[in-house]
């Protein structure tokens, strides 16, 4: 999922403003208008992408545990349409730790070389409307969606889209089918934001059992962000990795 879910931005409906917080639309749209908004604005923002690096922290918990068991710092860089590279910093604690963060990088990557498969499109889900919120100041819909094949890749949960921009804030779930035996009953909220005028993933957080090893939680944020500058010396069309 990761940075495979970078849905977004386009068509608006009005949005009143009081005192600073977003009010919710007294007119609502249909579930279907609301997708096809939807799967404009992923259109719309993939167009706007740009070469960027993000410095990424994550920070690997085991249950009921204040300290890190893992801490992994890694430096990724993207390359519009589909080339992303990384290199690990740093990896303090759990060896396990930068494995599963060198995973869930690959799978990234997979991902990048055909978005369409895992967007949050008609394509991939059944949509649900559950009701209006706000999050992070955003009035948002708030939809439940269903995916249509049993996939790693693709999440059973909730969406929360902006009424105004149709950027997605928030999705959160779980997977529909367990990557591997090892691992599962996994929960994943994935947040969205600004970045220099691109909608990004920024934020991770993972929670799931692990046999013999019991729950572990897996947090990521993004530190720090450069624009462009990297592009020499890579491939088109392919990932690299280090």
């Amino acid at each position: 999922m990761g940075n495979a879910l970078l849905l977004l931005t386009a068509l608006s409906l009005p949005l009143a403003i009081d005192g600073g917080r977003a009010q919710l639309p007294k007119t609502l749209p249909s579930t279907e208008e609301i997708v096809t908004r939807l799967t404009k604005a992923s259109i719309q923002n993939r167009s706007r992408l740009r070469p960027y690096e993000v410095v990424r922290a994550y920070h690997l918990f085991a249950k009921e545990e204040a300290k890190d068991k893992s801490e992994i710092r890694a430096a990724i860089e993207f390359i519009p349409p589909a080339m992303e590279r990384f290199n690990i910093q740093k990896a303090d604690g759990a060896g396990f730790g930068e494995k599963i963060v060198r995973r869930i990088l690959h799978s990234e990557s997979q991902i990048l070389s055909n978005p369409a498969d895992t967007d949050i499109s008609s394509r991939n889900y059944q949509f649900r409307f559950l009701r209006q919120d706000t999050i992070k100041d955003h009035a948002c819909y708030v939809l439940e969606i269903k995916p249509l094949r049993r996939e790693t890749n693709l999440l059973r949960g909730v969406i929360w889209v902006d009424t105004d921009t149709y950027l997605l804030h928030r999705i959160e779930g779980e997977p529909a089918k367990d990557p591997s035996w090892w691992v599962h009953d996994i929960h994943v909220i994935l947040d969205f934001g600004d970045v220099q005028g691109m909608w990004l993933q920024n934020g991770l957080s993972s929670t799931a059992n692990v046999r013999l090893l019991g729950r572990h939680t897996l947090t990521a944020r993004d530190v720090d962000y450069r624009m462009g500058g990297f592009e020499a010396g890579l491939r088109p069309n392919s990932s690299q990795h280090e």
